[in-house]
């Protein structure tokens, strides 16, 4: 795979969870701090996102913002100050409020009210929209004014298997709807949108088939955003041993090492061939010869912008895909070593072990333990 594909399949447990909501008036709802990635889709009107620790954020109707980290923050119709923002309704509650939907007109628990959308008189609130299914949904707050709908959601990931990439991104992503921006994030939004308001044939594969997809999008879209020049040479087409100091501003710019990489043509290819077959007994010069360039000038280059010698990080990312399938497959030790380039299991377990301070079986044990309940 790619480099982007092989940094998501590495931390990725299980399927996205998400949750549809519908609010007006003045409303705030607190998300906590979650071990994975959040993200919210703005479907229809606009909020406040107001993270811990950091600057509030103003979210427009087809914005779409992710948390890697999991930060926890609030929800708002408008800017919260702390000691308001500490008062927000638990998600959790504004979500088993909107189950116990009252008739329509009639104010309920939270001040849930149904709208014009939703459940009829004397139906049960349905279950389905609100772990984001497509279909119709009640109104929390004042049903009047201007609505909000938001698709909220939550990626459950493994940190300990970070790539480097995901490790660059910002606590908060946020993904702006602007025009002829992000095209592919903007469709994949509206997809998004259209299968949650159609209720149609398959919609309940299409959904979280969609979600999965804007994962993807969002860092894509992040990858793409404009960052100041990572060197000279490279921005004015110099030769392919033009590369700034290592841990210069220039080398790097603001953005961290990832996207300057990735926008490398010699490094980008080196980390092609690495991640599409990291089995492989690759060499120094063999990677350098895939990229096009010399030996000296692809471990400089590489050293420069992902932070390791080429060697150093193909070792890394092999130990990094044993743990994933580990945890995530039933392949006996053996197997495993073949598919990230050891020829024994005893090689793979010392060098697992000096990266994860444990041995394979352990670390199998203690995740599927961890995770049983995910």
């Amino acid at each position: 795979m790619d480099v982007v594909s092989d940094a998501i399949a590495a931390v990725r447990i299980g399927r996205p969870s998400s949750n549809r909501l519908r609010v007006g008036g003045s409303w705030s709802a607190r998300i906590p701090a979650y071990e994975g990635a959040g993200f919210h889709v703005v479907l229809e009107g606009g909020c406040w996102l107001l993270p811990d620790g950091g600057e509030p954020v103003r979210l427009g109707a087809g914005d779409a913002v992710l948390l890697p980290r999991g930060t926890g923050h609030v929800l708002a119709a408008a800017p919260l100050d702390r000691g308001a923002a500490a008062l927000a309704v638990p998600i959790d509650r504004l979500l088993a409020a909107a189950r116990r939907t009252p008739p329509p007109g009639a104010e309920g628990p939270l001040g849930v009210t149904s709208g014009r959308e939703g459940p009829l008189e004397g139906a049960p609130a349905p279950e389905g929209p609100l772990d984001g299914a497509p279909g119709p949904l009640p109104v929390l707050g004042a049903a009047g004014g201007p609505i909000t709908e938001l698709l909220c959601g939550k990626y459950r990931l493994e940190h300990s298997r970070s790539h480097p990439l995901m490790l660059e991104l910002p606590d908060v992503v946020h993904l702006p709807n602007r025009v002829g921006a992000h095209p592919q994030l903007r469709s994949a939004v509206d997809l998004l949108g259209g299968e949650l308001a159609a209720d149609g044939a398959g919609g309940a594969l299409a959904v979280p088939s969609l979600i999965d997809l804007l994962l993807v999008y969002m860092l894509r879209a992040w990858l793409a955003s404009p960052r100041p020049s990572v060197g000279a040479g490279a921005e004015a087409g110099a030769g392919a041993d033009a590369v700034a100091p290592p841990g210069s501003g220039a080398a790097l710019g603001a953005g961290g090492r990832w996207p300057a990489a990735l926008g490398d043509r010699v490094v980008a290819g080196a980390l092609r061939a690495l991640h599409e077959d990291p089995a492989r007994g690759w060499s120094v010069e063999e990677l350098a010869a895939s990229a096009g360039v010399s030996r000296a000038t692809l471990t400089r280059r590489f050293t420069a912008l992902v932070g390791r010698a080429p060697m150093a990080y193909l070792a890394w990312w092999r130990m990094t895909r044993a743990a994933a399938l580990l945890q995530q497959s039933a392949d006996p030790l053996d197997v495993i070593a073949r598919r990230v380039g050891y020829a024994t299991p005893y090689a793979l377990s010392h060098a697992f072990s000096r990266q994860f301070g444990t041995t394979p079986g352990r670390y199998r044990d203690r995740m599927a333990a961890h995770f049983a309940d995910g």
